[in-house]
C-alpha cells in the first residue's frame, strides 16, 4: 500500500531541544531541594514523559508534580526558545510536502506546548495535525501510544500501511507497533542506532535526506 501519512516526533527529531530542558530540569530540581542532574544524564531520560523519566533521575513518585511544575515555570518561558532545528530537516519537511504526504506532529511533550514550539519555528503550515500529550501527570494522553491514537483520530484515518512514524527514540518505534503502524528511527536525536534496533524499528537513517527515501520505500506490515 502507497505511503499517505508521516507523523514525526518533535524532541530528538526536528529539533535538539537538550539545552532548554537541562537547564530546566536543573532549575526544577535545585528549587524543589534535590541535586541537579548533569546535562548527560538528562539527555539519556529526552523524549518519554516525565513520569516515567524522572524516577530514573532520583526523584520519588511523590515529588513528580511539584518538580515537574517547577520544570514548567522555566521552559515555558524561557527553555522552549533554547532549542534549534536540526540541519536538513526544514528540507526534509518540504521534500514531504511536496511529495503529497499529510504530516502530522506526534509528541510527547504537551500538545499547547508542541504548537508553540513548532510555530516558533515556521513549521506550522506543513502541519495538518499536532498532537501532543495532555498537561495532566498521570492521566490523559501520556504514552506515546496514546498520543499516535490520538494523531490518527484527528486526522481521520485508521492505522495500516498507508501511515508511518519518524522518531529518535525506543518509546517512538514502540507507540507505533502499538498502534500497527511502522517506524522509522533516526540516528541524529537522543536515541542510539541499537536501541531504535531493538524497539522493533523498520529502518534506522543517519540523515533527513534519508528520511525522505525511506518513506517511499516499501515496508513489511507490522
Amino acid at each position: 500500500m502507497t505511503r499517505t501519512h508521516v507523523l514525526i516526533d518533535l524532541d530528538g527529531t526536528l529539533s535538539d531541544s537538550s539545552v532548554g530542558i537541562s537547564r530546566s530540569l536543573q532549575h526544577a530540581f535545585a528549587a524543589c531541594g534535590f541535586e541537579p542532574p548533569a546535562d548527560h544524564q538528562v539527555r539519556a531520560v529526552i523524549g518519554p514523559p516525565f513520569e516515567q523519566s524522572l524516577p530514573t533521575l532520583g526523584i520519588p513518585k511523590s515529588e513528580l508534580e511539584r518538580v515537574i511544575h517547577a520544570y514548567r515555570e522555566r521552559y515555558e518561558d524561557i527553555g522552549l526558545y533554547e532549542n534549534d532545528v536540526y540541519p536538513g530537516i526544514a528540507e526534509m519537511l518540504a521534500d514531504l510536502r511536496s511529495l503529497d504526504y499529510t504530516l502530522a506532529i506526534a509528541t510527547a511533550k504537551p500538545q499547547v506546548t508542541a504548537i508553540r514550539i513548532v510555530e516558533h519555528f515556521g513549521f506550522t503550515d506543513h502541519f495538518s495535525v499536532q498532537a501532543g500529550a495532555t498537561i495532566e501527570v498521570g492521566s490523559g494522553r501520556r504514552t506515546k501510544a496514546d498520543v499516535i491514537e490520538f494523531a490518527l483520530e484527528e486526522l481521520g484515518i485508521d492505522a495500516g500501511d498507508h501511515v508511518v512514524m519518524v522518531g529518535d527514540r525506543d518509546h517512538d518505534v514502540e507507540g507505533a507497533l502499538s498502534n500497527n503502524i511502522d517506524c522509522i528511527g533516526v540516528t541524529w536525536g537522543f536515541g542510539t542506532h541499537a536501541e531504535l534496533t531493538n524497539a522493533g524499528a523498520t529502518i534506522v537513517v543517519d540523515s533527513p535526506t534519508e528520511v525522505v527515501s525511506a518513506v517511499a520505500a516499501p515496508y513489511r506490515s507490522v
